[in-house]
C-alpha cells in the first residue's frame, strides 16, 4: 500500500479551502525542433518523449483514492486507463507573444484545478513566443512532490543531448485497486506499527528525551520565538495570482556570497529583503525597524540522485531586516543568523501535524497566522543545458504556491549557469508585485557592485 505521508496529507486539505497546492516550472524551449513547416507544434513527438519516459515516474500514471472511513489514509493506486493527450496539451501564446502574455497565460492554466479522478499532473506546451521560441508549463500536485523531488521528476524528461539513444518503454499494466480487505488489515497493521513505535520511545525515555532536546530548538524558532510583524504583505489570500520573474547569473551570485562569507541562499535572502523594503515602502508602510520572517523549505533528503518523489522538508526561519540601508550589510546580517540556525536539527515538517483531523484544524488558523511574512523556496537545478524532444530548454523558472495570508512567494532554480528567480503574489494583495521584482534586481546589481573590480570584471568576462 503506498499510502501518503504525514507531510503529503497535510499538502492535500488546503484544496478544499481553496488554496490548490500545486507546484511547476515554467521553461522556454527553442522550438525550431518542435514547429513544423505548417508552423503547427509537434505534440506527438513530445507526447512519444514523454510517454517513453513515464516508467521511470510511476507516480505519473497513479491518481488518488481516498479510501472510506476506517480504512486508513489515502492512497496512490494505478489508474484506471491513461490516455497522455489529457496531460500533455498546447495552449497557443497570444500576440505579441512577449513575456507578459507567456506570465498571463501561464496563470490562467494554473487556475485549473487538477481532476482527482486522473494523475494529478499537467505540461502544456506554449506555442506562440517571439523568436520561434515555446514555453512549457507544467505543474505538479505537491502530495506527489517536494522542490527537490520535482526538480528530479522534470529531470526525468530530460535529455543531456540533442539526440538521445531511444530506449523501448516497458509494457504497462495498472494493477487492480485494493480491496477494503487489504486496506482494512493494511490500516491495521500501520496502526499497530505506530503503537508498537510509541511503546518503545516509553521504554526508551532517555533516548526519546535526547531525540526531543535535539528537535525543540528548531520548534522553537520556527513556531514560537517571536511573531511574524504584521504588514499588508499578510491578509487571506484570494484564488488570482500576478506572476513575474528575475533573472540572474549563477557565478556572480556565488561570487557575492563567497565574498562576504554566504551562500547563495542568503544572497537570495538579502536581494528579497531589500525587495520588500521597496514595495512596503511605495504603500507608505514604515521599514526603518522592521524585521520580517521568511519561511525557507530545507530539504532532508539523502536520496541517490534520480527521480524522487514525495515531501520530506523541515522548515528554516530567517530574519529579513528591511530597515538596513546597506545591502552589503544587510546580507552579512542574514549570513550570521543563517549559520547559526543551520546547526540546528530540524524535523520533517509533517512531524508536529500526524494527524489528519489535526491538520484539517490547524489549516483553519492559516488565514490568521503570525509565524511568517513570505515564503521563499530555493532548490539546485541541472548545471548544464538540457532537452525536451531534442529541443534546448532555454530557461527555467519555478513556480511556488501560496497558502493562508501568505501573500507573496519567491522560487528560485538554477540552471545552466542561471539563477532565474519567479515571484508569485496573490493578484488581489499585490497588483504591485512589479515592484518588488524590480526591488530584488536592483538589490542583487548592488551587492554585484560590492565585489571587488578585478573579480566582478573576471567573471563578467
Amino acid at each position: 500500500m503506498d499510502r501518503l505521508t504525514a507531510q503529503d496529507l497535510s499538502t492535500l486539505w488546503p484544496d478544499d479551502i481553496g488554496w490548490p497546492q500545486d507546484i511547476g516550472a515554467l521553461a522556454v524551449l527553442d522550438g525550431s525542433k518542435l514547429i513544423d513547416a505548417d508552423g503547427q507544434l509537434r505534440i506527438q513527438q513530445v507526447r512519444d518523449a514523454i510517454g517513453s519516459r513515464l516508467h521511470l515516474v510511476p507516480r505519473f500514471r497513479q491518481a488518488l483514492h481516498i479510501p472510506r472511513r476506517g480504512l486508513g489514509w489515502p492512497l496512490w493506486v494505478d489508474a484506471a486507463s491513461f490516455d497522455i493527450a489529457e496531460h500533455v496539451r498546447v495552449c497557443w501564446i497570444p500576440t505579441p507573444g512577449d513575456e507578459t502574455q507567456l506570465l498571463l497565460t501561464t496563470e490562467r492554466l494554473r487556475r485549473r484545478r487538477l481532476d482527482r479522478s486522473r494523475p494529478l499532473w499537467e505540461m502544456w506546451l506554449l506555442p506562440g513566443l517571439a523568436g520561434g521560441r515555446v514555453g512549457l508549463y507544467m505543474k505538479v500536485h505537491h502530495a506527489i512532490a517536494d522542490g527537490v523531488a520535482g526538480v528530479s521528476t522534470l529531470g526525468a524528461f530530460l535529455d543531456a543531448a540533442p539526440e538521445p539513444v531511444a530506449h523501448p518503454a516497458p509494457a504497462w499494466t495498472p494493477a487492480p485497486l485494493p480491496t477494503s480487505r487489504e486496506l482494512f488489515s493494511d490500516n491495521l497493521q500501520r496502526r499497530a506499527d505506530a503503537f508498537a513505535h510509541a511503546m518503545q520511545c516509553l521504554l526508551s525515555p532517555v533516548a526519546t528525551a535526547r531525540r526531543a532536546r535535539r528537535a525543540w530548538p528548531a520548534v522553537r524558532e520556527t513556531l514560537l520565538a517571536s511573531r511574524a510583524p504584521w504588514t499588508s504583505l499578510n491578509q487571506p489570500i484570494s484564488a488570482g495570482r500576478k506572476l513575474a520573474v528575475v533573472r540572474a547569473r549563477l557565478d556572480l551570485t556565488k561570487r557575492v556570497a563567497h565574498a562576504h562569507g554566504g551562500t547563495v541562499n542568503d544572497v537570495l535572502m538579502a536581494a528579497i529583503a531589500g525587495g520588500l523594503g521597496e514595495l512596503l515602502w511605495s504603500r507608505g508602510e514604515p521599514v526603518e525597524d522592521l524585521v520580517l520572517r521568511g519561511y525557507v523549505p530545507v530539504s532532508l533528503r539523502r536520496d541517490e540522485p534520480g527521480p524522487s518523489r514525495g515531501n520530506l522538508d523541515g522548515v528554516m526561519v530567517i530574519p529579513l531586516p528591511l530597515g538596513v540601508a546597506d545591502p552589503v550589510q544587510r546580507l552579512r546580517l542574514i549570513t550570521g543568523e543563517t549559520v547559526e540556525r543551520k546547526k540546528l536539527t530540524r524535523p520533517p515538517a509533517g512531524t508536529l501535524l500526524r494527524n489528519g483531523l489535526v491538520q484539517r484544524a490547524f489549516l483553519h488558523v492559516m488565514a490568521r497566522q503570525r509565524w511568517a511574512n513570505t515564503y521563499v523556496a530555493n532548490v539546485p537545478g541541472p548545471p548544464v543545458q538540457l532537452y525536451l524532444a531534442g529541443a534546448p530548454l532555454l530557461e527555467v523558472f519555478p513556480l511556488v504556491p501560496l497558502i493562508g495570508n501568505v501573500t507573496l512567494g519567491v522560487g528560485a532554480l538554477s540552471y545552466a549557469g542561471q539563477f532565474n528567480l519567479t515571484v508569485v503574489a496573490d493578484e488581489a494583495a499585490c497588483p504591485d508585485v512589479e515592484i518588488f521584482a524590480a526591488g530584488v534586481a536592483a538589490e542583487l546589481r548592488s551587492l554585484t557592485a560590492s565585489l571587488p573590480r578585478s573579480t566582478a570584471q573576471a567573471t563578467a568576462g
